[in-house]
């Protein structure tokens, strides 16, 4: 194993366990919260209140699966999948590092693991760029 996938392997392991913490503080801190809100609200339908809390997830659920993919690229991957991998992952944890900055507006361990994560994902990616 060379150290781009290394890097790229760190990046996957890096975004699954930020996927995982964030999961578990966006259930606790935030639907919970909003599920009670909008569970006493009887202007809100039913479907609504059932889609609210995958809603708030998908993010949880996208970080950890492109995680899992970033290790498995690391691992198996050719040069042409990595980069699709990197590029599909890399566009994720974009958005969440700057979603996280633009939010906080102040240090946040998520955006920073991210943002360690997509410096990771091109460094891991310099051989599959250049090919």
């Amino acid at each position: 194993m060379d150290w781009r996938s290394i890097a790229l392997g760190t990046a996957g392991l890096i975004g699954a366990a930020t996927a995982s913490a964030h999961g578990v503080l966006m259930q606790r801190l935030i639907v919970r919260p909003i599920d009670a809100l909008i569970g006493a609200d009887a202007r809100i339908s039913a479907p609504v209140q059932r889609l609210v809390p995958p809603l708030l997830h998908f993010t949880t659920f996208n970080w950890g699966l492109s995680g899992l993919t970033l290790i498995a690229a690391a691992l198996w991957f050719g040069d042409g999948a990595r980069l699709v991998t990197g590029l599909f992952a890399g566009s994720s944890f974009l958005f969440g590092a700057a979603g996280a900055l633009w939010g906080t507006r102040r240090f946040h361990p998520g955006w920073l693991l991210m943002a360690i994560a997509l410096v990771l994902i091109v460094l891991g990616l310099g051989s599959a760029i250049h090919a």
